[in-house]
């Protein structure tokens, strides 16, 4: 996922998401800077079980009317994964259209984001253990002239009011631990909490973000009913771990630097995980904040 933030002044879309299949924005033009907009954290989003919580109003930046909808057919998915494949066009079968038609016809979740009639994005994720309580996020893609405007926010708010009507109550999925934008997004934007460290996941991958660099991933779990994970308190830091600021352009340009990060975090990462500390927040400056375990 890409959710990056500009500095700058750009319009807000209120969304309320209360148990549909679709959520439509609309724009109220209104600056970054009013201290109403800071994303989900300073919203008055409420926290509950599925049964007694359904709607939440969430302020996003996002420069036109965007909806989100569940695929329905054939047609659909194969446009889905035509914009997946855009995203990431090197790789072009992480997740094949057969593959994604069955997400889509099985009941998991697998949306399309459109502007218009045009499909902009895409997600899928699908139902995990334990049975009827957890759902894993695998992919969401969206075209690049739509990246950074908040899509990102929208998608995640819509997925967890998609899986709270169906009684679930975690979501989890993987990001790259060196990329700054979805580390921020992740733990400071949404409060999730990290559950592990993955070495070299998925392999070998083929596409221009991921190519010649280990695939590894930390695991994060949203429980969707708690509220979001608090930033620890400088006390309460063991340990930290940078991260470069944009490990998208060391790749394209230094790719040797790259790896060599990547092998940094990983050492970093994993010998204080392996000493008892946990990730408990992610910090623009200090990168990821290690805290002792409770």
């Amino acid at each position: 996922m890409n959710d990056e933030h500009s500095p700058a002044t750009a319009s807000t879309a209120t969304i309320r998401a209360c148990g549909g299949s679709r959520v439509s924005l609309r724009l109220s033009p209104r600056p970054v800077t009013d201290p109403g907009y800071r994303g989900w954290r300073a919203q008055k989003v409420a926290y509950g079980t599925p049964e007694r919580t359904r709607c939440q109003t969430v302020r996003v930046r996002e420069p036109s009317d965007i909806e989100i909808r569940e695929l329905a057919d054939i047609a659909q998915v194969h446009t889905a994964a035509a914009v997946l494949a855009e995203v990431w066009p090197a790789d072009r079968q992480a997740l094949p259209v057969q593959a994604l038609r069955a997400l889509q016809y099985s009941g998991n979740y697998v949306v399309g984001v459109y502007d218009g009639e045009r499909m902009v994005g895409a997600s899928a994720a699908w139902f995990g253990p334990p049975a009827g309580r957890t759902m894993h996020s695998h992919v969401t893609g969206v075209l690049p002239e739509y990246q950074g405007r908040g899509v990102g926010r929208v998608l995640k708010q819509h997925q967890r009011d998609w899986a709270f009507t169906r009684g679930i109550g975690r979501i989890t999925w993987t990001f790259d631990p060196l990329i700054a934008r979805n580390a921020h997004f992740n733990l400071q934007v949404l409060g999730v909490r990290v559950t592990d460290y993955l070495v070299d996941q998925y392999g070998a991958m083929p596409d221009a973000v991921n190519r010649g660099v280990p695939s590894d991933r930390l695991l994060v779990s949203w429980a969707l009913a708690e509220p979001p994970a608090a930033m620890p308190d400088a006390a309460a830091v063991a340990a930290e771990v940078r991260i470069p600021g944009d490990i998208d352009a060391m790749r394209r340009e230094t790719p040797a630097a790259a790896a060599a990060w990547r092998n940094a975090v990983r050492r970093g990462l994993r010998r204080h995980l392996e000493a008892g500390l946990r990730i408990g927040g992610f910090d623009d400056e200090r990168g990821y904040l290690l805290v002792a375990a409770h």
